[in-house]
This record gives C-alpha cells, sequence and structure tokens, in this order.
C-alpha cells in the first residue's frame, strides 16, 4: 500500500496515518516530523524551513523534495508506506509521481472553526514531542507532559494569526492538489469531524473498501 494521507492544518493527518500505519504494519513517514528534527539538530536544512515553518508558510519543493526520495528508497519503504503532509503543492504532487505511485489519497475534511480550535489550543512537550489539547487531550498536570514530565509550550506556528495564515496558504495552494487526485481517480473524501475512535473507524472502513475494489 502507498497511501497519501491529506487535509489542512490540525485536521488529524498525523494522528490517523499512524494508527492505519499501525493498522497494516507500513511505515508513516512525515515531512514535518523530518524538519522537527533537522531543525533540532541545528542543520542548514533545518534552518532553512525553520524560516518559513514559524511564517506560516509551506516549505520549499526542492528542500522537501530532497529529504523525501532518499527516504521512499530505503529497505523501510519496501513494502509501502503512509505519506503523512505531503504532498502540499501540485508540483510536489507531480514530483512525486516520478518517485512513486501512490495508490490511494485519503482527503481529511474538518470545517474552519474546529481547525482553529483544535490548532490554538495545542501544546507540545519540549522534551519528547507528546502532543495535547487544552479542548479535548489535557495533560493530567497543566503544562506538564504526561509521558515524561517534560514542559509543554505553544509552537509559534500554533498562534492563532500563524494557524489563520497557513489555513489561508491551503486554501491557496494546497487545495489544487485535491482536484489533481480526484482527476487521477484515487482520492477518497472521510469526514475528519468528531472524536478520534469515530474518525479512525470511517478511515479504515473506507480504505478497505477502497482497496476490495482494486482487487
Amino acid at each position: 500500500m502507498k497511501i497519501v494521507f491529506f487535509g489542512p492544518p490540525a485536521v488529524g493527518k498525523g494522528t490517523h496515518a499512524g494508527l492505519i500505519s499501525k493498522h497494516y504494519g507500513i511505515p508513516k513517514i512525515s515531512t514535518g516530523e523530518i524538519f522537527r528534527d533537522e531543525i533540532k539538530a541545528g542543520t542548514k536544512l533545518g534552518r532553512e524551513a525553520d524560516k518559513y515553518i514559524k511564517k506560516g508558510h509551506l516549505v520549499p519543493d526542492n528542500i522537501v523534495i530532497q529529504i523525501l526520495k532518499n527516504k521512499l528508497a530505503s529497505e523501510e519503504c519496501r513494502k509501502g508506506f503512509i505519506l503523512d503532509g505531503f504532498p502540499r503543492t501540485l508540483v510536489q504532487a507531480k514530483e512525486l509521481d516520478k518517485i512513486e505511485n501512490i495508490q490511494l489519497v485519503v482527503n481529511m475534511v474538518a470545517s474552519r472553526d474546529t481547525l482553529m480550535a483544535r490548532m490554538t489550543n495545542r501544546w507540545t512537550c519540549s522534551r519528547c514531542g507528546a502532543i495535547y489539547n487544552t479542548l479535548f487531550a489535557k495533560p493530567k498536570k497543566p503544562g506538564i507532559c504526561d509521558v515524561c514530565g517534560g514542559k509543554l509550550y505553544q509552537r509559534d506556528d500554533q498562534r492563532p494569526d500563524v494557524v489563520s495564515e497557513r489555513l489561508e496558504v491551503y486554501e491557496k495552494q494546497t487545495k489544487p492538489v485535491i482536484k489533481y487526485y480526484r482527476e487521477k481517480g484515487i482520492l477518497i473524501d472521510v469526514d475528519a469531524e468528531g472524536e478520534k475512535d469515530d474518525v479512525h473507524k470511517r478511515i479504515l472502513a473506507a480504505v478497505e473498501e477502497y482497496f476490495k475494489g482494486k482487487q
């Protein structure tokens, strides 16, 4: 299986891509996680990416593709993979076609109000990277990670003004990718509103139904 999880910021791509990854036993590849690793390590690539991420802008295609091409060629991805957060532009989608034959794109859909609430109330552990939300996934002790006891912080790209900018960027630059994949006949829409377990069941059912029809 070679699957792309698609949708706006805070729609739950990472969470649900991870659940589907575990279900099928194939790796989840997140460009966001790769970027954060590069930024934390202070590499040249990480510093360049950080300039764009802090402003809520997309990282340039040449930087993203440089990282991803090597990853997909690794032994880890030989039996398949789930891409989380890539492609985000039409150029990236077409470049990806040159590297891999994507079989399915899961397009997660939620309202703007839901996305704003999820994103602006999100907090991250400074030590282990665990994510919390003060609306529906609070830590047991305010400001402290349940997993490792690290201090929670809110990333620069999760402030309301930056979140709004990120959603605008998505509307302008990323939505054309939906049209591209829909015309290829490999995109399915899944309602991402509501409880996590309910959304997971919808996604799993949609994925199984899609591949069943391809057999």
